[in-house]
């Protein structure tokens, strides 16, 4: 396995790139949370590399572990120079126009006409949008998606005299179920949200943004084309933070301001019943699968996929963000031809199918979608029908340094600002950012 310091992890022989063996080696990186070898998508690179078939390509995983606010920096760090830039790198689609507009990343465009899959409705057309910069150009391959919602505990619910097919309208509809909770089993944790600096960019999308497009509020204007920092929407979503603060129904500031505060709810806190609700995505379920991070046969029976309701239950009623994952291969990578070629065969059908049923993500192809061994899969079916409300991150190249504001704004308030000042520095960080001619209030 390679360490952080060693991302690149390219053979430095001097001949071109060719291992000892007078293989092409290509280095493929991607994010290890601090299972290692056990991680999903280590397994699956090594398994489908196994059966790449060209035999004169070794593929070699290069991963950096790190928190999920860390790795984006690292990763910036990396692919600004040929000798640390690997040959494959998974973006986070959130990350994607502003590593695009960068130069740190090889458009595709030229490469996908070639390839029939691309071309043929294998993916998802929608999908595409994610892996596509502001310029027009496509920029990876999208391998996963998803959806988010509340995860909550029926065994816990019951006992504390709330439905086990629990589906809130509003809102209060939230904060009361959780006061329920606390009120009748005092040693559960109410809610867990996202809400520290440390976890980067989930307390962005999962806590903040989930909130704030429940209100019909958004982060960027398209119509002007300029951020908003000031509207009731914003005030709205803090407020529902300070809420949660305030009455302790979070977990103790400890453990939710650190960087492994997803996996701790996710793999510890869930699955032995100390949590009632989780705001979530919904790839949680992968850390519960034999051979997952947190092997937990019951969780399809004990655990409940509520939709996120929108804060008074206007229309469209509940409300979604929609992420995802793709493979793109860096401005600085050495071997170009050969990362495509590995590429094309990671994401045909029945490997893309491999790696979504192991890791409980949502597809991006069509075809992987009708999959029997897919769509059997508890809660896929809830998931992906989420996705009919999802709204998207901004593309905008600069989204990811505003969404450190939003991680700072969010851990403020969760830490004792008041929401009115910690919306105040926030309005002055963003137009700092972005320039005050691009800013607007509602």
């Amino acid at each position: 396995m390679c360490t952080v310091m060693a991302i690149g992890c390219s053979s430095q022989s001097g001949d071109g790139g060719k291992a000892g063996s007078g293989k092409t080696t290509v280095t493929i990186t991607y994010r290890d949370d601090g299972i290692g070898e056990k991680g999903v998508l280590y397994k699956w690179i090594k398994e489908v590399a196994s059966t790449f078939p060209d035999k004169s390509i070794e593929i070699k995983p290069t991963p950096i572990q790190a928190s999920e606010g860390d790795y984006f920096a690292k990763i910036a760090l990396a692919l600004k120079s040929k000798d640390t830039a690997p040959d494959i790198v998974t973006e986070d689609t959130f990350i994607l126009n502003s590593d695009a507009a960068a130069g740190y990343l090889e458009p595709l465009d030229e490469r996908l006409k070639g390839w029939e899959d691309w071309s043929n409705g294998s993916f998802i057309e929608a999908m595409k949008k994610g892996v596509t910069a502001s310029d027009g150009k496509v920029y990876g391959v999208p391998y996963n998606t998803d959806s988010r919602g509340l995860w909550y505990n029926k065994e816990l619910f019951k006992k504390a005299g709330l439905p086990e097919d629990w589906k809130p309208k509003t809102w209060d509809e939230v904060l009361d179920a959780a006061r329920a909770i606390k009120a009748k089993e005092p040693d559960v944790v109410p809610i867990w949200m996202n809400m520290g600096k440390a976890t980067g960019e989930a307390t962005s999308m999962q806590t903040y943004e989930m909130l704030l497009y429940g209100t019909g509020e958004r982060l960027y204007d398209d119509a002007s084309g300029k951020w908003i920092t000031k509207s009731q929407g914003i005030d709205d979503a803090l407020s529902f933070i300070e809420t949660v603060s305030k009455e302790k129904l979070g977990p103790p500031l400890s453990k939710v301001l650190n960087g492994q505060a997803g996996n701790t709810a996710t793999r510890e806190y869930l699955p032995k019943g100390k949590l009632a609700i989780s705001l979530d995505g919904s790839w949680i379920p992968g850390n519960y699968l034999d051979g997952g991070a947190a092997p937990w046969p019951e969780y399809k029976d004990v655990l409940g996929f509520a939709p996120m309701p929108t804060s008074k239950g206007q229309a469209p009623g509940s409300i979604t963000l929609a992420g995802g994952w793709a493979l793109s291969i860096p401005s600085n990578a050495k071997h170009k031809d050969a990362a495509w070629a590995f590429i094309k065969y990671a994401l045909n059908k029945e490997n893309t199918a491999k790696l979504v049923i192991a890791s409980g993500n949502i597809t991006v192809r069509a075809d992987v979608s009708k999959d029997p061994a897919y769509t059997k899969m508890p809660f896929n079916e809830i998931a992906t029908d989420y996705l009919k409300n999802a709204e998207f991150r901004p593309a905008q190249d600069k989204y990811p340094e505003v969404s450190t504001q939003i991680q700072t704004m969010v851990e403020s308030v969760a830490t004792g600002t008041p929401p009115a000042d910690a919306a105040s520095k926030y309005a002055q960080d963003v137009s700092r950012i972005v320039g005050a001619d691009h800013t607007m209030e509602k």
